[in-house]
């Protein structure tokens, strides 16, 4: 594959800047300065109708009297001139623009119609652009500041995108003074055409970066969106600040970007999934900015605090158990070693106090046992200046003891001019230094939380693997039946009915319309029974009076159902007829009543809550979101994060709560929202699980029609396909398997490269690649099964690898074709296998609505020649390549 088809953004030759100015106060002039003092090696042509030239370059009328071919322009003119720029754009070959202008989709209708009239121009001409209504772009190593900002930028390992072109500039600001440098800079503005996804594609693979910093106002295409984080957070650690957590902030949001934004616990759901860290505020981003910067990495939560001062030192544990951070329990063997090494008045715990008369031989002491320790994950060293301590000295010391080790050390020398010195000493060292300790914890945390997250990142269940297959026809029917009847909400009995069709076990529910019915349903069910309104008009019975519990007779279902029905006709006259069911009183003395919800993200679409139930559920708010589909060790995580977890276990006379029957509920709760795009949403309150199982006790689902081309559409993560899994059998007899791709199988495939003969992986790589990197291994077992795929052909025969041959295809820019690879093992080969997978791809990327399947062979590959042939392919050659052979599969034919 070629280069990245964002690269002319940051890596362009040649570069046109229309607008450009000598009004020092103007957009135009600061972006031609800025690429100046920048360097910019390449072409730099100003574009201004009215002038011969600009700083001492060449001015040109348009873009036709441009001398070079450019790879990028800047437009900075009025926006009713920029459909015209855009269309002499395309004339002239130009792919890669970015708008500065604002006054596009932000600005209401009119400015609407101007930006979707740009966006047709750039589709003709196959253009690409970044913003409107964004400051730019910046990569300082290849000497680019196309951006009107002030001063230039440090070159760096740190990405940043935002959306605010005001927050770039201030942490750009920011960064100046600590001496933080970036690999790339986006302001993306408006976002029309390139959105984050692709940006974040772009940095993924960028050699350049090692770290990602995210300010995101509101998100247009949720999948695109995660399947970016997802690409980048592979690789490097991504964290992400998000305006509009508040209903009033979500409203700037919108007015601001014209973007939706999604709820805000759906959003954390979301960004959790996909392996990024959330921080709350400016603060706290450049916190993690300060981590990132020095490349740190933990497994684990754990951390160790030495301290000369035992107030600093309190106020940072407690601010470990707020943000969630876990005090290190330091091994018998570091508290002999410190006690060995430290005052006899030392604290004996963490933290480790080692006293206000520390030296810093004490300090290096201390660092180096709780570094040795595999309790402790990492280590925040905090000097609070006394008179018989050198702060100087001793972040020398902590320098030299941190780069011993491979675990994050954090200082925080807390004070003013006597501990300057030594903070100016770690601003270029590998230790990362924070003003306050509470600061630091909060870093320690966002690295905590990224490794969290990481194993969650890894996760790819599938619908239902985990579960007895559920009658999804017959759930689809149910719903389809009750929409016909110009109906949303279910009944009650109906909902049960879907429940039941996934195994979610029950009460039984008859429905009722008249004290007769009530009477036989009561008999039938056997005392006790619940008597409810059964209308879609109540979601709430309780709070109309339509619940009767504990009804013992068939006198107190009478009476309870004509005061029933009176009450509701007397404060609802428009009603004429009660609706009404009968259900057994489902009574255990050791339940729990839980609550499941799901609910519609208008961005991310179903997402699943779970928390304590029951009437006071609204007072109570303990839930937990996630976005489907889940598995057993998602929904245990879910479970943990709230207050309903404690409340499982042993507590006094209750016995512990059957929770496998609980996440089998959710399980199944996830199997139903993957499979039924119809359902809006789902309460199901109370939930009541004791030592025996569960039971849901009450039930609301409302549907809609559902207009989805193809599966899992209207999810924003993709499950793994399962039901692309085919079998067959060799003619030696050997059954084989073709599945996709799973994270787990990265063993497997750095085993199955090793096995290749050098012909074969230079067939595939077209160059000498002896091993696998781990960067690779990611890229090739983590995929996004939207928009790309890979199968793998298994078995588990005595006579044969384990893994016999992998092929995939990625999904190219255009969104209409694919590019497929493919590698058989040389001991394999001629068996069939790669045809076959071969087809199994081909198949998939029809299924998406791919219209060409491409790739490109070498020509002495005449193996692989061969087969493509077979399968229908066309043979093109390469202009100046006479090596290599592209080849084309129209999938339309």
């Amino acid at each position: 594959m070629g280069p990245h088809y964002l690269n002319r953004f940051f890596t362009p030759k040649s570069v046109a800047i229309v607008g450009a100015s000598e009004r020092e106060n103007s957009v135009g002039y600061r972006l031609l300065l800025n690429m100046q003092e920048a360097g910019f090696k390449g072409g730099l042509y100003p574009v201004n109708n009215k002038r011969d030239e600009l700083l001492g370059l060449k001015a040109y009328p348009d873009l036709n009297a441009v001398p070079e071919d450019l790879d990028l322009v800047v437009i900075a003119t009025p926006a009713p001139s920029v459909p015209g720029i855009v269309q002499q754009c395309g004339e002239n070959g130009v792919t890669s623009i970015i708008i500065i202008t604002a006054g596009f989709g932000e600005l209401g209708s009119e400015g609407k119609r101007l930006q979707q009239e740009v966006l047709d121009i750039a589709h003709r001409y196959s253009i690409r652009i970044i913003g409107p209504n964004c400051l730019g772009v910046i990569r300082p190593s290849g000497c680019l500041n196309a951006t009107f900002g002030d001063g230039t930028v440090k070159d760096g390992s740190l990405a940043l995108l935002s959306q605010s072109g005001a927050v770039c500039t201030a942490i750009l600001d920011w960064a100046k003074v600590q001496d933080i440098g970036f690999s790339t800079v986006v302001s993306m503005g408006g976002a029309a055409d390139i959105d984050f996804g692709e940006v974040l594609d772009y940095l993924a693979t960028d050699s350049k970066t090692t770290g990602i910093l995210m300010y995101v106002e509101g998100i247009r295409d949720a999948r695109r969106f995660l399947s970016g984080l997802k690409a980048a957070a592979r690789l490097k650690p991504v964290i992400l600040i998000k305006s509009g957590r508040h209903e009033a902030g979500c409203k700037a949001a919108m007015s601001h970007t014209g973007a939706m934004v999604g709820g805000d616990s759906v959003f954390d759901a979301a960004i959790a999934r996909a392996g990024v860290v959330r921080v709350y505020s400016i603060t706290e981003l450049f916190s993690a900015a300060r981590v990132l910067a020095n490349n740190y990495v933990v497994k684990k939560d754990h951390l160790a605090i030495i301290t000369n001062a035992g107030g600093p030192g309190v106020m940072s544990t407690d601010r470990a158990e707020d943000v969630g951070i876990v005090m290190a329990e330091l091994s018998p063997a570091s508290i002999i070693a410190l006690n060995e090494a430290l005052p006899v008045h030392w604290s004996h715990a963490n933290p480790v106090d080692i006293l206000g008369d520390a030296t810093s031989d004490r300090y290096q002491k201390a660092l180096d046992i709780c570094l040795k320790d595999k309790n402790v994950d990492g280590v925040l060293v905090i000097l609070t200046p006394q008179a018989m301590t050198n702060p100087t000295q001793v972040a020398l010391s902590i320098i030299e003891g941190a780069n011993t080790s491979k675990k994050p050390v954090l200082a925080s020398w807390t004070g003013g001019a006597k501990v300057q010195e030594g903070r100016n000493l770690f601003a270029n060292s590998k230790v990362a230094h924070f003003s306050t300790p509470e600061v630091a914890v909060d870093a320690f945390s966002f690295l905590a939380k990224y490794a969290q997250n990481q194993i969650l990142l890894k996760q790819i269940p599938s619908p239902g693997d985990e579960l007895a297959k559920p009658d999804v026809q017959g759930a689809r029917l149910i719903i389809e039946r009750v929409l016909a009847e110009g109906r949303q909400v279910l009944t009650a009995q109906e909902s049960k009915a879907i429940l039941a069709a996934f195994h979610i076990p029950v009460t039984q529910t008859i429905k009722v319309s008249s004290v007769k019915d009530a009477m036989i349903a009561a008999e039938t069910l056997r005392f006790p029974v619940v008597l409810k309104v059964n209308m879609a008009e109540f979601s709430h019975k309780s709070d109309i009076g339509g619940v009767k519990l504990n009804i013992n007779s068939v006198q107190e279902i009478s009476r309870d159902y004509l005061e029933m029905e009176a009450a509701i006709k007397r404060n609802h006259p428009e009603i004429t007829e009660v609706g009404m069911t009968v259900e057994p009183m489902f009574k255990r003395p050791n339940g729990r009543e839980l609550m499941i919800g799901v609910v519609r993200d208008p961005v991310f679409g179903p997402a699943i809550s779970f928390g304590l139930g029951g009437t006071m559920v609204e007072i109570l708010k303990d839930n937990t979101v996630a976005l489907p589909p889940l598995n057993a060790y998602m929904v245990e995580q879910m479970i943990a994060k709230t207050k309903a977890a404690m409340y499982l276990e042993a507590f006094r006379q209750l016995p512990p709560a059957n929770k496998k029957a609980l996440i089998d509920v959710l399980l199944n709760i996830s199997t139903m929202v993957s499979e039924l795009p119809e359902i809006l949403e789902l309460d199901i309150n109370p939930l009541i699980v004791d030592e025996q199982g569960v039971m849901a006790v009450d039930a609301r689902i409302k549907a809609q029609l559902s207009n989805q081309l193809s599966p899992y559409s209207h999810m924003a993560i993709h499950p793994y396909p399962y039901q692309l899994t085919q079998s067959f059998q060799l003619a030696n007899g050997a059954n084989i398997t073709i599945r996709p791709i799973r994270p787990e199988d990265a063993v497997l495939e750095k085993d199955f490269h090793n096995r290749l003969s050098e012909r074969t992986k230079y067939f595939r790589f077209m160059q000498a690649l002896q091993e696998l990197t781990p960067e690779m291994m990611v890229r090739f077992t983590q995929i996004d099964y939207d928009r790309e795929m890979a199968f793998v052909a298994v078995t588990e025969d005595e006579n044969l690898p384990s893994e016999l041959g992998v092929g995939r295809y990625l999904m190219n820019p255009d969104g209409n074709s694919v590019e497929f690879a493919l590698v058989v093992a040389d001991d394999c080969q001629c068996l069939g296998i790669g045809s076959r997978i071969m087809r199994a791809l081909i198949q998939t990327a029809k299924s998406k609505g791919m219209l060409f399947f491409e790739g490109e062979v070498l020509v002495i590959n005449t193996p692989m020649l061969s087969l493509v042939k077979k399968l229908g392919f066309s043979i093109e050659t390469i202009p100046d390549d006479s090596e290599v052979v592209r080849v084309v599969k129209d999938l339309r034919q």
